[in-house]
């Protein structure tokens, strides 16, 4: 082609021929040679399957007290990730602290202050604000910064903070500063039953007469037929029905234990994990044998590091041969309490909730058929085996079944874990289980079955604690998660309370449960409440979410406006 000015001539060149000589550079973030390093490190000879991503970020989260950007790149390129995943998975769970490119390190220790329902009725406002004047006026005693934490499982100790993984009960900033004075942040394990007490006590004996096939499988299972035991994380599905399902299944099996109890309130699990961790793994380990699992996952939430220690320490005791376990740790996420977001959290993702089918025809773990059950279900297979399933169908009371684990706080004079009848009141609760109510304190509210399972008036105190009685006043027994209120307390204020931690740990999946838990809180935040249009709301949420986390967010909202219409109007009014 001729050129005008010059009359040369040139050859044409596509404008794309340029970009083609270029000198090619690797799509995504350039990775650093030192967090190259660093991560090759940490990681040394572990495999780099995708299902260890969420391990491998708690692994530079305790490393390094966060996880910089530079670490994230080093981290997905040597697990060969896209970086988008490897980063939307970090930022979803919020016991990551993910420092983006050009931002200020973090203070190394973290305290976080609950303040969730029990802790709130307790003081967590002026002890959080108190931590936080302290770390305005650097007067912590050190690099540390102070956080909000939702529900840490030790709602009989409130107000609670965590200083590192130390956990204080009944804080004070005085305990928080003395415990940062003396460099005390590790996890504290009490004194429990090891390996070898628990097999001079007869652990473990049931297990070796199943593998030796003197106990069989059908046994087992007709055992946890007759007694009617059911999963007690909340969904209540017969345990015996359950096990047999998934043995039906055409294998590989894999087995499921969900640790991940994060319903405010609730805190049997820890107690039974802390206090008796072979009686768990035994129970487990039976289960997996009957359901033929080839392998077995603990997964253990992240507000446990106690239980993690003793459970990693005990299981390394255990005599080869059986399924291999293994230990997933949670990160800050009350939405893999549900089984399909902890699936996925397993498998090393996000834990978004999956569209399922019902049981038993759900996808498992792996897309493997996978027998999920609770930590206190399978708690009880070895007493229900030695005791039969006689003695547990006479533990009821008020023509119900079986034993419950209630954890009991808020205004008692004893909170605790109680093991009581299934079918007891909480009013009978109160009485003969917790020493009644707590000095100046008159009965006036309570949650019967944690966050979820919707607020009742002490009008409606005989009501049986179980499961199917109290689903037509618009509540659930769930993990039987009792919070006692008293005058002192306002049950707007904890429906506010409540919405609030539903709003912060939706997982954002659903249009229903994501705008719907926002707009409930703004709507409740105002003084007088519009009855009609958050009752609507609510109906939506119940209808349309994918989960029950927002199927259930408005039960407590639901309960107030039908149990207590005379707070609905201006507090001055009431006066």
């Amino acid at each position: 082609m001729a050129d005008a000015v010059h009359g040369t001539v040139v050859r044409f060149e596509h404008p794309g021929a340029g970009r083609r000589r270029a000198t090619s550079l690797p799509k995504g973030r350039e990775v650093q040679p030192k967090a190259k390093h660093e991560i090759e490190a940490l990681l040394a000879d572990q495999p780099r399957e995708r299902e260890y991503l969420i391990e491998y970020l708690h692994l530079i989260q305790d490393t390094y007290k966060q996880i910089s950007a530079a670490h994230l790149a080093a981290l997905a390129d040597e697990m060969r990730l896209a970086f988008a995943e490897v980063y939307e998975t970090a930022t979803f769970y919020a016991h990551f602290d993910v420092v983006k490119e050009g931002d200020a390190p973090l203070a190394p220790l973290v305290i976080r202050v609950c303040d969730t329902v029990t802790c709130a009725m307790f003081g967590a406002e002026k002890l959080y604000a108190e931590l936080r004047a302290h770390e305005a006026a650097g007067s912590l005693g050190g690099p540390a910064r102070v956080v909000r934490a939702p529900c840490v499982g030790l709602c009989d100790q409130a107000p609670v903070a965590e200083v590192g993984h130390h956990f204080l009960h009944k804080a004070t900033p005085a305990m928080v500063l003395e415990v940062i004075a003396r460099d005390d942040s590790h996890a504290h394990v009490a004194d429990y039953p090891d390996y070898d007490a628990y097999v001079a006590g007869g652990g473990y004996a049931l297990l070796n007469q199943l593998r030796a096939g003197t106990l069989t499988s059908d046994a087992v299972l007709a055992v946890l037929d007759e007694s009617g035991l059911r999963g007690l994380g909340g969904a209540g599905f017969p345990a015996g029905r359950k096990w047999r399902s998934v043995r039906n299944e055409p294998g590989p099996r894999l087995m499921a234990i969900n640790g991940d109890e994060g319903e405010p309130g609730t805190f049997k699990d820890r107690h039974y994990l802390n206090s008796d961790p072979h009686r768990f793994l035994e129970g487990t380990l039976i289960g997996a044998h009957v359901v033929e699992a080839t392998d077995v996952y603990i997964y253990l939430r992240d507000e446990y590091p106690a239980a993690r220690e003793m459970l990693t320490r005990e299981i390394a005791k255990l005599p080869p041969g059986g399924p291999r376990i293994h230990m997933r740790r949670g990160a800050g996420a009350y939405i893999c309490g549900e089984e399909s977001s902890m699936l996925e959290s397993i498998e090393g993702k996000r834990g978004l909730p999956r569209h399922k089918p019902p049981f038993p025809y759900q996808v498992g773990l792996f897309g493997r058929p996978t027998l999920i059950n609770n930590v206190e279900t399978v708690f009880w297979v070895r007493e229900l085996l030695e005791r039969g399933a006689a003695w547990w169908t006479s533990q009821g009371r008020n023509g119900r079944v079986g034993l419950r684990s209630y954890s009991v706080s808020g205004r008692v004079k004893q909170p605790g874990v109680k093991l009581a009848p299934s079918g007891i009141t909480v009013q009978q609760l109160i009485e003969e289980y917790c020493g009644g109510m707590a000095d100046g304190h008159e009965f006036s509210a309570y949650l019967p079955g944690g966050a979820s399972g919707g607020i009742l008036p002490a009008s409606l105190a005989d009501i049986p604690l179980d499961f199917g009685t109290l689903e037509k006043y618009g509540c659930f027994i769930g993990s039987a998660a009792v919070v006692v209120f008293s005058q002192a307390d306002d049950v707007r204020d904890v429906a506010l309370n409540l919405m609030r931690f539903f709003e912060d740990e939706s997982c954002g999946q659903c249009t229903p449960c994501r705008s719907g838990t926002q707009k409930a809180r703004m709507l409740m935040e105002r003084g007088v409440w519009d009855a009609e249009l958050l009752g609507e709301l609510g109906q939506v949420m119940r209808d349309a979410s994918i989960c029950g986390l927002g199927q259930a967010a408005s039960n407590p909202l639901a309960c107030v406006i039908k149990y207590f219409p005379e707070l609905l109007m201006p507090k001055e009014a009431a006066e």
